[in-house]
């Protein structure tokens, strides 16, 4: 196996784990890594779905006690273990099908460090915009929320479509405005990632089928344990993180990291293929 090859897994594994659950993009990063890598080949791609589907594990054996106790809810009958599945699956509609409509073209034309490096710079503004405002907490735990509150979140969601958005920004800060706690909104987040990416893996997987090969096992190896590591201990550090501060930090880091790409492409330092 290539070693260098191998080291391009480690770097795109540790940047997909500690940037999926952050309010900073994951898709946005990976594409501009792989930009500044060379790998954003078709191989590449493939390597991304596997390297997500990693971060998610890492989500479900942080809260496995929590969604343990869901399934056996779901045995009994629980009304609340009903509700918080009825509440991820009405949530997760909007970007499932919005997704299915518009993603090829969405991939096509919008999968480019410039449109990433603008999206940054809007995100951030509206991190900022929002923990501006004043919050009227209405709902402080996710098992709170009702349908409505879900589909709103599903809605924000669902603008991660557009790469360098952040899925879970968008959800968070979307939960911060419809009046969720950060506490909540943030779990939220991170449940919600379950179903999506999941399943997105999965049939990105099937349509991609004609590129697995055995003798990528090693480069998946590598990019699934340091994706699986990193998301692991990034959810655990923002959990901390959010009970004692707001996300303007990574409002500022979006905004910081936009500029950075756009003036390196305009001033030609860095040949992004948007350019």
């Amino acid at each position: 196996m290539d070693l260098l090859l191998l080291l391009k897994a480690f770097i795109l594994g540790v940047v997909e784990g500690l940037t999926e659950f952050l309010p900073v993009s994951s898709t946005g990063h990976l594409i501009l890594t792989g930009e500044i890598l060379d790998f954003n080949d078709d191989k590449g791609k493939l390597f991304l779905i596997v390297i997500q589907a990693a971060a998610i594990l890492a989500v479900v054996w942080e809260y496995r006690a929590r969604l343990t106790g869901v399934l056996a809810g779901l045995c009994k009958r629980d009304p609340a273990a009903i509700r918080f599945i009825i509440n991820l699956t009405i949530a997760f509609l909007p970007l499932a099908i919005l997704g299915l409509l518009f993603g090829k073209a969405i991939k096509d034309h919008l999968f480019n460090a410039v449109t990433v490096a603008t999206t940054f710079i809007l995100g951030g503004i509206i991190i900022l915009w929002a923990e501006r405002r004043q919050h009227v907490v209405r709902v402080q735990e996710v098992e709170d929320m009702s349908a409505l509150d879900a589909l709103k979140l599903g809605i924000a969601q669902a603008f991660a479509l557009v790469p360098g958005t952040s899925r879970s920004g968008a959800t968070i800060i979307g939960g911060l405005l419809f009046g969720l706690s950060r506490k909540a909104a943030t779990e939220f987040s991170f449940f919600l990632a379950i179903p999506t990416l999941i399943l997105a893996t999965i049939y990105q997987l099937y349509k991609e089928r004609a590129l697995l090969s055995a003798d990528d096992i090693g480069m998946w190896a590598v990019g699934f344990v340091a994706s699986f590591i990193s998301a692991f201990l990034c959810v655990r550090w923002l959990l901390r993180y959010i009970s004692t501060h707001d996300f303007s930090i990574f409002a500022w880091y979006r905004i910081a990291f936009g500029i950075v790409v756009l003036l390196t492409w305009q001033m030609g330092w860095v040949n992004w293929a948007a350019g």
